[in-house]
């Protein structure tokens, strides 16, 4: 069973995303509701996956993320948000954050998500909005002087990222594609260094602020 922690600052909330896992046989390890819990129950409890709200009093899951992040720790994290703030979205996939779900979606799609994540996978919500692909895009001028020239992918590697964008684990991407499982290792190698990223998500972030896969 995939061992996932569940943080949010309200018990219902996540008694309900506990039980909902746990028939979606799901082992939630623990809980925590704020950020500064949720890195003493990681170090405690060496999850698979963590599902992080964002907005929570004291340490919220952007510290959290940044904390991580400084640590250097591995650990695949899943935002759970409401989506009422696009830049607050965008600052957690920038921290860090392997993906993000709404917090309306079906325990069949949030079990998904935590075994992509737990595969090595990242999972962009299918709901992105106009607002939030302003919000790359607005960046953009910003942090052009940061950014690698951005180098042009060729169509496999668009597919790859594509597919990468949906959640797909480099398994998954192998079988659609009917590619091996290290040319898909590869193509990700290639895709990181065109888009100047240091990980998935931020070459996805990156092709959606450009305009490469839609």
């Amino acid at each position: 069973m995939t061992r996932v922690i569940v943080v949010d600052d309200q018990a219902l909330v996540r008694e309900g995303i506990r039980t909902l896992l746990e028939v979606a046989g799901i082992d939630v390890v623990a809980e925590a509701e704020d950020g500064a819990q949720a890195l003493a129950a990681i170090e405690e409890h060496a999850p698979e996956v963590v599902l992080m709200d964002l907005r929570m009093p004291r340490h919220d899951g952007i510290w959290a993320l940044e904390r991580l992040r400084e640590q250097r720790s591995d650990v695949p994290v899943l935002v759970l948000t409401t989506f009422d703030d696009d830049q607050l979205v965008l600052r957690a996939l920038r921290a860090g954050a392997r993906g993000y779900l709404l917090k309306d979606v079906t325990i069949a799609r949030l079990a998904h998500a935590v075994e992509v994540l737990a595969g090595g996978g990242t999972l962009m919500s299918p709901s992105i909005t106009d607002s939030l692909l302003r919000a790359l895009r607005e960046g953009a001028t910003e942090r052009e002087a940061h950014e690698v020239p951005l180098q042009a992918l060729t169509a496999r590697e668009t597919e790859v990222l594509r597919l990468v964008a949906e959640g797909c684990s480099n398994r998954e991407i192998a079988e659609v594609l009917h590619l091996a499982e290290g040319t898909v290792k590869n193509h990700l190698s290639a895709i990181l260094t065109k888009t100047g990223s240091r990980d998935r998500t931020s070459a996805v972030l990156r092709a959606l602020r450009e305009g490469l896969l839609g």
